[in-house]
């Protein structure tokens, strides 16, 4: 018969096989041995050393080393069962299975066995250190040690490391144990700020003055940076190091906004399953045999959608741009995120690629052109007025330096970006139809990308002519982020609204999205698109291939401040680049032109 004897929840369980026992006492004279046995592990294995040593002969030194076991191993559970007792008069043995679980998944079970000894007609175990285990020695005693898995890198989409593991080591600082903490964090301090200048004697002072009594990180360094100051700060007093691995940036200027979060949701990922082992040491602490060993298994790598070569050029086309500026680039074909770059300038703001709010300006038209076609309002090929102003509900609608056009197709209406021409279009629609179709193009849809936040932009209904007619051509409350203009981008391009993933095999998640678009209006606003570069107001970018796409000069604050954008397709490449206060879209469009030379 299986029974279990459980002791008060703060003491370990033990499972042990129970035979009845007799009225006169578990070890008297009329106790056998099978239940000598049975009694001894269950002590033994529930924690209660002080019972199991005592049912040794030899207490003193059982209960120490049955201590030093349990203390060494730590166990959440031990569970024993004895499998076999051999009887005779006076000398009996038994065996039994021992599990130790140490937590964390790591369970060592073995077998061992103990003799039994009659003594004045009670049972007790022979004391030996091979009672707790067979390979046991007088004088030792048992040791665990973990084996962390290396993580696994992480990779861009084409097997490029952008993310890696590192050793980083940790500087301390204890100002009680260094003497003149003054003049140990000025040491630190002189040492350091060439690597990090925001580290100063004060920020040292002041950042330990908030833990007192507690070590304070004075930072983490990489160890290529720790090994040039080592002999430096390594024999300061009050200064010690710890180290770690951890994942860090192959390359620090490789999307520093975007990375540090990406590493967050694959960190788990990367890190595989530690390995242990557990051996014998000896009185002088000197390691002996070992006993079990389970070896690390090393995580697979992650792989991003992120191409470093679409970043780097991202990156490089913006980099010499004075204000906040920024590229966002995505694969229509499966949503992939290909770069989201940002100048420092944008860094200093924050993630603004993904989440920034900006007038669209005319990149906006696109929306306007597709909702005209797609419920029959126009065609490419349809006349319309593109006067230099139009007026209306009282409010002047004026063309960019009040050009004048007189009447042309849509698809130069478009090309040229007249104002006048969608503002008239945008008066036709109802209050929801712009709104109903950006959200087809992914504009105003809300993306739940792990690892990071981002905002598509927003398209509220206009009820009010002036409003609805300045949303036409961008100008209106719609906003929107370079992420949400990729996005448009990329949902003209393939025809649906792709689902952005940063992270292979991650799931993205949205809401409706709403009916798709038909293909015949999203065919000829691709030609329109083909139009702005062929003779319209993107003609720079023609060196470049195909390329398809709508400017866009959003103007902000009181009027006087532009945006400049370029948002469009190449291939495969969806893109929107926002150059914030420039004043005009020419250099959106340059610097849409570095991106697409460095794509190749």
């Amino acid at each position: 018969m299986r029974a279990s004897l459980r002791r008060p929840a703060a003491l370990l369980v033990a499972l042990v096989t129970v035979l009845p026992l007799s009225a006169c006492g578990l070890f008297g004279s009329d106790a056998d041995p099978q239940d000598a046995a049975n009694q001894f592990v269950a002590a033994f294995a529930g924690g209660d050393t002080a019972t199991a040593s005592g049912q040794t002969d030899a207490p003193d030194s059982a209960r120490a080393l049955m201590d030093k076991v349990r203390g060494a191993l730590k166990p959440s559970t031990v569970m024993a069962q004895v499998t076999r007792v051999d009887a005779s008069e006076n000398n009996t043995k038994a065996t039994y299975k021992l599990t130790w679980d140490l937590g964390r998944g790591r369970l060592w079970t073995y077998d061992s066995a103990f003799e039994l000894r009659r003594q004045d007609d009670v049972w007790k175990v022979h004391w030996e250190p091979t009672v707790l285990h067979p390979k046991l020695a007088v004088q030792q005693t048992i040791a665990v040690q973990d084996a962390e898995a290396q993580p696994a890198p992480v990779l861009d989409r084409d097997g490029e490391p952008v993310l890696q593991p590192e050793r980083v080591v940790s500087v301390l600082f204890e100002p009680e144990k260094a003497g003149d903490a003054n003049a140990i964090a000025g040491e630190l301090a002189k040492a350091l700020s060439g690597i990090d200048a925001s580290i100063t004697t004060q920020s040292i002072l002041d950042g330990a003055a908030k833990a007192p009594g507690q070590p304070y990180q004075v930072v983490a360094l990489r160890d290529g940076d720790y090994q040039k100051v080592r002999s430096l700060i390594y024999e300061l007093q009050g200064v010690r190091f710890t180290a770690s691995s951890r994942l860090l940036a192959v390359d620090r200027k490789l999307a520093p906004t975007l990375l540090p979060n990406l590493r967050k949701v694959v960190e788990e990922q990367v890190q595989g399953k530690a390995g242990w082992r557990v051996y014998t040491v000896d009185s002088a602490g000197a390691e002996g045999e070992e006993l079990y060993a389970k070896a690390a298994e090393p995580a697979k790598a992650v792989q991003l959608a992120l191409s470093k070569k679409a970043q780097n050029a991202a990156q490089a086309a913006i980099a010499g741009e004075a204000t906040p500026s920024m590229v966002v680039a995505i694969q229509p074909s499966t949503g992939e995120v290909l770069a989201v770059a940002q100048n420092e300038a944008a860094d200093k703001e924050g993630a603004l690629a993904l989440t920034g709010r900006y007038p669209p300006g005319s990149t906006f038209k696109i929306v306007t052109a597709t909702e005209a076609v797609a419920s029959g309002k126009a065609t490419a090929d349809t006349p319309l007025g593109c006067p230099g102003t139009t007026v209306i509900d009282g409010r002047e609608i004026p063309n960019s330096g009040k050009f004048d056009k007189g009447v042309i197709p849509l698809r130069n209406a478009f090309a040229f970006s007249c104002n006048t021409t969608f503002a008239e279009l945008a008066l036709a629609m109802g209050p929801d139809d712009l709104t109903d179709m950006a959200k087809k193009l992914g504009l105003g849809v809300d993306f739940v990308v792990p690892g990071v936040t981002t905002i598509t932009g927003s398209v509220p209904p206009a009820a009010g002519k002036t409003e609805r007619a300045e949303d036409g051509f961008g100008q209106g409350k719609v906003v929107a982020s370079p992420f949400g203009m990729a996005v448009v981008a990329a949902s003209v391009a393939s025809g649906s609204v792709p689902k952005p993933v940063l992270v292979r095999g991650v799931e993205t998640k949205s809401d409706a999205v709403g009916d798709p678009v038909p293909s015949a209006a999203l065919e000829s606003v691709r030609g329109m698109m083909a139009e702005v570069v062929a003779s319209g107001t993107a003609t720079a970018l023609k060196p470049y291939g195909d390329v398809r796409g709508k400017t866009g000069t959003a103007q902000f604050g009181d009027g006087t401040h532009s945006h400049g954008w370029f948002v469009g397709y190449r291939g495969d490449v969806a893109f929107a680049v926002l150059l914030t206060d420039v004043g005009q879209s020419g250099t959106a469009v340059q610097a849409a032109g570095r991106f697409l030379a460095a794509l190749g």
